[in-house]
């Protein structure tokens, strides 16, 4: 009997995006694998449940009894404990668990004996760079978060040279030069506009040149393992925002993309320099959801502080849910082909395989056997009880 995929509908309020599309599907079901889809799972994402059918998947209505057959379940958001417990013991997860905000989700994971693997955690090495879901929907974040601060400028972009004169381009800054940053940083190059970039990783200072943009020196260098940041010292912290103080002043739009994965986001930018910047101004910050890189920042809100815009967005890639759907089935698919080898081969699996000292596998899995496996979840779990 083949291994069953299950894919859910996503009912977090204003998720557009779908764990996996009709290519994808077709893709497993060629592998062995049966691929069982809920009614409407892909409508937001403008994928018909005709088209997944058409892909070889089974269309189901009855989204309870879909969890409760599932062996291997695709999601985008975190579970809720109620879908948790639809999950038969044993069963794998995988998709945004987001365990250091929903911790209360990953015990009940660990009680079921589910085996959950967070997409957040995939480590970034080349091996698994098909499968890095973080970086696809960053991609799109910084892509779409960039528009929007265009959007909300009020000034041109571009320099204009017309009958009323020429209008200088407007100056963007862009804390973060990670993915979202890096795209944004394109982005706002391809609009025109005169960019400017920080990251307190000294590894960015090549990317963000490559693209066109000015790197802001800052005597800091925080890169962790992984290519990530670490997170800044109190001292460093304070050295940080005095240096960046001048370039958020003299911009037109920042554009705070910085985040450190399991922990809140940096606070790069204080009320008082939002109250320097200039008339018209505009603040975007895509870490919104982990807490926000700009100290006036409400998730999901734009608020006006005297003459400055902060806009904090929420779920970016659910804005463009095509692409940023299509991109993550491509990182699900390649990372259910790790533990269903035999299927990948053209057999059809009736049990998951894993290899544990596999790297991959052993940095994203977050609960199996009735285990938190992740060291620093486990430590934060630990510390939450306390």
């Amino acid at each position: 009997m083949s291994m069953r995929v299950v894919v859910p509908k996503e009912n977090r309020a204003g998720e557009r995006r779908v764990a996996l599309v009709p290519e994808a599907v077709a893709r497993l079901v060629k592998q062995g694998l049966a691929v069982h889809v809920e009614r409407g799972a892909g409508q937001a994402a403008w994928f018909a449940d005709e088209h997944y059918a058409e892909a070889g998947a089974v269309v189901e209505t009855d989204a309870a009894a879909l969890w409760g057959r599932a062996g291997v379940l695709c999601k985008v958001q975190p579970p809720t404990e109620a879908e948790v417990d639809l999950l038969p013991e044993g069963a794998v997860l995988v998709g945004f668990l987001q365990a250091h905000r929903h911790p209360e989700v990953i015990r009940r994971l660990q009680a079921r004996r589910v085996t959950a693997f967070a997409m957040e955690r995939v480590p970034r090495i080349t091996r698994a760079q098909s499968m890095d879901a973080l970086s696809s929907q960053a991609t799109v974040a910084g892509y779409k978060g960039t528009l929007m601060a265009a959007e909300l400028c009020q000034r041109f972009f571009p320099m204009l040279t017309t009958a009323a004169g020429t209008i200088r381009p407007a100056r963007v800054l862009v804390l973060g030069a990670g993915v979202a940053g890096l795209q944004a940083i394109a982005t706002a190059r391809r609009l025109g506009a005169v960019v400017e970039a920080y990251d307190v990783r000294h590894a960015a200072r090549e990317q963000v040149e490559s693209l066109g943009a000015k790197f802001l020196q800052v005597e800091l260098d925080a890169e962790a393992e992984g290519g990530y940041a670490r997170e800044l010292t109190e001292e460093e912290k304070q050295r940080e925002q005095a240096l960046l103080w001048r370039s958020v002043e003299e911009a037109d739009v920042v554009i705070t993309t910085a985040q450190i994965p399991g922990r809140d986001a940096p606070r790069l930018i204080t009320t008082r320099m939002v109250e320097t910047m200039k008339p018209g101004a505009v603040v975007v910050d895509l870490a919104a959801e982990s807490g926000g890189n700009c100290e006036l920042t409400v998730p999901g809100e734009r608020i006006q502080h005297g003459q400055v815009t902060v806009f904090g967005p929420v779920n970016l890639p659910s804005a463009l849910a095509v692409h940023a759907s299509e991109m993550y089935a491509r990182n699900i698919s390649n990372f259910i082909a790790l533990f269903c080898a035999d299927a990948s081969e053209g057999a059809a699996g009736s049990a998951p395989a894993f290899d544990w000292e596999d790297e991959i596998l052993a940095a994203s899995v977050v609960t199996h056997g009735g285990e938190i496996r992740n060291a620093a979840i486990r430590e934060q779990m630990a510390g939450g009880q306390s």
